[in-house]
């Protein structure tokens, strides 16, 4: 009996093994170029500092409730308030994370007779919204602006009369590039629709005082923004960005927001903590930026990896054997860099994803190198 029940799972376990997609946790171990605390926060004295001083003023650990029953504590609308004055937009609202926040953004805010035009490397929980959302959805090339107006054009010719909405990374997850924003935007605000822009790669790395890619455009209507703490804030949970009347759909529909129990008060002080931060320390970003730069020339000049223009570098080793074969190698010599294989990116481009923190300096990134490049002619193609 045990068997029978278990044996489609067991089953498919093994089928993942046996083409080298199968995952397993395992410990932090080695120099970090697998996380994403890009400046570095995570683990800050004035961070922590920042939740201790919380904690002594009697900020509880948990919220005890969902926002709309007795959850909504002052640290969360202190933060909300905050964070939107920071990013200068209309308003915000704090979620527990980037996967909850696009999760009700998705299956919310685009109604039956909408239209979702998306990237296809967009975010799972891009998908996952969408997949629980009623809006049509159409997928374009990566990156192509005209390929996204085309979609929303078709769907105007074929009768639809309901509001697009343009979804995008402002820099994406497994390529480390950026999004056309300036031309996407345009397209946005031409069809009277929604330019929705997650700029969980970007926070806290780019734009004025880390406000991310599409900060010349907060404060417009037509302008969504997930801002992730998780990631350069160091923290966790998501922001999302908007006109207010947008936010209080998403209080009065968004199920994810309703029904959840709201994240932790020290988290939301935290995150304040952190805004505050990336203005008065704009030498993280700097030093960021050198080591970006620093990244990319060695991996170029010794493995042809061309650079991606963030803090995220794809070393493309097709397929996943090679992929878990040399990121076993470079971790066992010491160098915490991950291999990522399909479904998270296309059939055929498993990869070691270099992610740039200032958790290491240039010495180690010229360590990493050596490393992939040595495990690379021990696992050859």
């Amino acid at each position: 009996m045990s068997a029978g029940r278990l044996g489609r799972f067991t089953a498919t376990l093994e089928g993942l093994r046996g083409r080298s997609r199968g995952r397993a946790l395992e410990p932090r171990a080695g120099h970090d170029f697998a996380s994403n605390d890009y400046l570095g926060l995570a683990s800050s004295p004035r961070l922590k500092a920042a939740v201790q001083e919380a904690v002594a003023r009697g900020v509880p650990v948990g919220a005890a409730g969902s926002r709309l029953l007795r959850g909504n504590d002052p640290e969360h609308e202190a933060l909300e308030e905050e964070a939107a004055r920071f990013l200068r937009a209309d308003g915000c609202l704090f979620f527990a994370s980037g996967f909850d926040a696009n999760l009700a953004l998705f299956s919310t805010l685009p109604r039956r007779g909408d239209l979702i035009v998306y990237d296809e490397l967009i975010h799972a929980s891009v998908h996952a919204g969408m997949q629980a959302g009623k809006a049509e959805v159409a997928a374009t090339a990566h990156n192509d602006a005209q390929a996204m107006e085309d979609a929303v054009l078709r769907w105007r010719g074929a009768g639809g009369k309901g509001t697009p909405f343009i979804a995008v990374e402002s820099i994406y997850s497994m390529d480390g590039d950026a999004a056309p924003l300036t031309d996407l935007m345009a397209i946005a605000e031409r069809h009277d629709g929604f330019l929705v822009v997650d700029e969980a790669h970007a926070t806290g790395v780019f734009g004025p005082d880390g406000r991310g890619l599409a900060a010349d455009y907060e404060g417009r209507e037509a302008l969504i923004s997930i801002h992730t703490c998780g990631k350069a804030l160091g923290v966790s949970g998501a922001l999302v960005t908007a006109h207010r009347s947008l936010l209080d759909f998403l209080v009065n529909r968004a199920r994810p927001f309703i029904y959840a129990t709201a994240p932790s008060p020290l988290v939301a002080a935290g995150v304040r903590e952190s805004l505050r931060i990336l203005k008065d320390e704009p030498e993280r970003r700097a030093r960021l930026s050198m080591l970006v730069k620093t990244a990319e020339g060695s991996l170029m000049q010794r493995l042809g990896v061309p650079p991606s223009g963030s803090q995220i570098i794809p070393v493309m080793l097709r397929t996943n054997a090679r992929a878990t074969a040399v990121a076993a190698k470079v971790r066992a010599a010491g160098f915490d860099c991950r291999a990522i294989r399909p479904p998270t990116v296309p059939e055929g481009t498993a990869r070691l994803r270099v992610s740039l923190t200032l958790n290491v300096d240039a010495a180690i990134v010229s360590g990493l190198v050596d490393a992939i490049a040595e495990a690379m002619a021990e696992v050859p193609a």
